[in-house]
């Protein structure tokens, strides 16, 4: 195979003319100004995207404020609910004579590990009943509970 060199075409270079250019001088008007308009009677309503804006995060701040403490007063309540269940699970399972002992300090101990202290145990055979309450920033959470013989 043999390669042949591309064939050149003879290029043909024309001379630019360039045409003078007269520059007119341009007269600048100003801008229309608008017409003069009356000032609000009660003021203008600048600044007022910064007042809304602080507006805003004094709301979110205070119901984050509130809410948080709220929402952890409803965990404690169910850490009180845990510490009733345990306290009368204590309970029945000595009254049974599964664990020996008697059962409302069964009962006592229970609730103390859980954080909490039995407000009134009570025995209906082999049933047991129990109250309990816990204290949190001046809140009393009180939870009861009843429990039979394990199966």
């Amino acid at each position: 195979m043999t390669v042949r060199p591309l064939a050149r075409r003879p290029v043909t270079v024309r001379p630019v003319t360039v045409r003078p250019v007269t520059v007119r001088p341009v007269t600048v008007r100003p801008l229309a100004r608008r017409p003069a308009t009356r000032r609000p009677v009660r003021g203008s309503e600048r600044g007022a995207g910064g007042v809304l804006a602080v507006a805003l995060i004094g709301a979110t701040l205070t119901v984050t404020l509130l809410g948080v403490p709220l929402l952890a007063l409803l965990a404690v309540g169910q850490s009180v609910q845990n510490a009733a269940d345990a306290a009368a699970l204590a309970a029945a399972d000595t009254a049974s004579g599964a664990v020996a002992g008697f059962p409302c300090t069964a009962a006592a101990e229970a609730a103390a590990l859980n954080g909490a202290s039995v407000v009134t145990c009570t025995l209906d055979g082999l049933i047991s009943s129990v109250t309990v309450a816990r204290t949190v920033a001046g809140f009393a959470l009180t939870s009861s509970a009843r429990a039979g013989p394990p199966a």
